[in-house]
């Protein structure tokens, strides 16, 4: 697992850089303010429920929560099952909305 800054994961998607964002919140959470990431809350990532994950094990995936934890725990499940190039966004959606607002 590697990480990623709010501020380096904004840039990449200002660029228009074609990114693998996951968002391992809940649903109810995602609902109140997302960043365009693939909802898959961490209890079904954690019991791979999901097979929307199988095709991304050789490529960069970066993942995200409210703070960072939720997040760094999906980063090292997938690390235990192969998945070569994970990164969890440091301070999560908290961080996000901290330095950007509510805007994507």
């Amino acid at each position: 697992m590697q990480t990623i800054t709010v501020e380096e994961l904004k840039a990449r998607m200002d660029a228009g850089e074609k990114i693998n964002l996951i968002d391992c919140r809940e649903p109810s959470e995602y609902a109140e303010f997302n960043i365009g990431g693939k909802l898959i809350p961490l209890g079904k990532i954690q019991t791979m429920q999901t097979d929307e994950l199988d095709d991304l094990r050789d490529e960069e995936i970066i993942i995200h929560c409210r703070s960072g934890q939720r997040s760094m725990m999906a980063c090292l499940f997938l690390d235990t099952l192969g998945f070569k190039n994970t990164k969890n966004l440091i301070g999560g959606m908290l961080a996000w909305q901290e330095k950007f607002g509510s805007t994507i």
